[in-house]
């Protein structure tokens, strides 16, 4: 019998709990379960009032992975959806993981969590800048950092205070909580940044995605920017050999980093973090600290 918890006076139906997930290391879908429910409070902050994405991964990140931006079939009633127009379904809507419920329920059809860099009602109105830095082998985070370190001055010479984070994946995050702002200026102005990071750290930065530049160095991917896309939401476990999280990290870790190991962290590492430093992420959250793009100020 598929067990039934109650999650805020929500009844949701938990299968599997025992499936390994992760055979590396034997992690199931119980302790993947147990995992949000014990970072809630810090992934709910980053994902509220935003449309997401799912990347499914059921058997595992060896299975069938599907990316789907649709409510699931089954999806109950009472999970929050949003409206986001696209140009083959202008009527398009997409989940709101607006509480512990809808994260429990989201949770257990094993998905990342994929946000845009806009909130529901808003489509294509960033309060975020994202650049997203990924290592072309040889390279590796520890080359994600040296980028990261630079492109965090440049921005901060723009007034923009950036934030970082583990992909989860191969490379790093800089998020920047900005004042609404059309995310087609976003995106040039991302580009502008990515194409300067190029001329000043040339043999480490790329700014285009052609495979062909990319080996040893550090692809600056502004395309995040675009209003279409999305990018892992801070917390989210990943589809890789290991439970890896994307995991928030502070600049002083960043600077720190000397080994890729340095920067992989693991579902059980987040809770221990959280306690300890709190969530990293946190300003980006605060209407206060958003910033206004250059050209964008009065």
């Amino acid at each position: 019998m598929t067990p039934i918890t109650l999650v805020e006076g929500r009844r949701i139906a938990l299968s599997n709990l025992d499936k390994v997930l992760y055979p590396e290391t034997g992690f199931t879908k119980g302790e993947v379960l147990h995992y949000y429910a014990t970072v809630a409070d810090a992934l709910l902050a980053h994902v509220h009032d935003r449309p997401v994405s799912f990347l499914r991964y059921p058997d595992g990140p060896e299975g069938q992975l599907f990316f789907t931006k649709n409510p699931p079939p089954g999806t109950p009633d009472w999970v929050k959806t949003a409206p986001v127009p696209r140009s083959e379904d202008p009527s398009a809507e997409q989940v709101v993981i607006a509480d512990m419920a809808t994260l429990m329920w989201a949770a257990n059809l094993v998905v990342e969590f994929h946000t845009p860099q806009w909130p529901a009602g808003s489509p294509a109105v960033a309060d975020r800048l994202v650049v997203d830095l990924d290592p072309g082998p040889p390279a590796t985070v520890v080359e994600c950092c040296a980028a990261a370190l630079w492109l965090r001055e440049r921005l901060a010479a723009d007034g923009l205070e950036a934030y970082a984070k583990t992909s989860g994946s191969k490379g790093l995050h800089l998020s920047v909580a900005l004042e609404p702002t059309p995310s087609e200026q976003v995106s040039a102005y991302a580009k502008l940044i990515a194409q300067e990071a190029e001329r000043e750290l040339t043999g480490l930065v790329v700014h285009r995605m052609a495979k062909t530049l990319r080996p040893g160095k550090v692809f600056v991917d502004h395309s995040q920017n675009a209003a279409a896309k999305t990018t892992a939401a801070p917390y989210t476990l990943r589809a890789r050999a290991r439970p890896t999280a994307s995991a928030p990290v502070s600049w002083a870790e960043v600077e720190a980093c000397r080994d890729p190991a340095d920067l992989v962290f693991l579902a059980d590492d987040i809770a221990p973090r959280l306690e300890r430093d709190g969530d990293l992420f946190a300003p980006l959250t605060d209407p206060g600290r958003a910033g206004r793009l250059p050209g964008e100020r009065t």
